[in-house]
């Protein structure tokens, strides 16, 4: 399973991280992690059939070498094969994600950070494209 690195990216505070990609047709999940080299602050994982869970998203951050209390979002929005869009903003309080059927997850900005340098991507789907304004 490769991984997408993104390094020494600017993502600030008021920004919107907008990540395309299309889900393999077998596809069991993905993730979309952004935060610094060893931390991530948010883990965004939407799980079609994997740890136990189905059609399912769960967020969470990574801090001091262990993983934090999980979220669980509502809708999956996401089809295997078909384009999936995820719009990314975030303040020192939280990060909000708007997904493909415009729900929304709001989930804690644990570090409290405004800004972010690393964007990693990994699991069965492909990314088109991650564009920052």
């Amino acid at each position: 399973m490769a991984a997408v690195l993104v390094h020494n990216m600017s993502f600030k505070a008021g920004q919107t991280l907008t990540i395309t990609g299309v889900p393999n047709a077998d596809a069991t999940n993905f993730a979309i992690n952004v935060g610094h080299e060893q931390d991530i602050a948010l883990h965004l994982n939407p799980r079609f059939d994997a740890h136990g869970d189905q059609r399912t998203i769960v967020c969470n951050s990574y801090q001091g070498g262990r993983w934090c209390d999980e979220v669980r979002g509502g809708n999956f929005p996401f089809q295997p094969g078909q384009e999936f869009k995820i719009m990314i903003t975030f303040n020192a309080e939280e990060f909000q994600l708007t997904l493909s059927d415009g729900s929304v997850i709001h989930f804690p900005n644990r570090p409290g950070d405004t800004k972010y340098r690393h964007l990693k991507f990994e699991g069965d789907a492909r990314i088109h494209g991650i564009e920052i304004k």
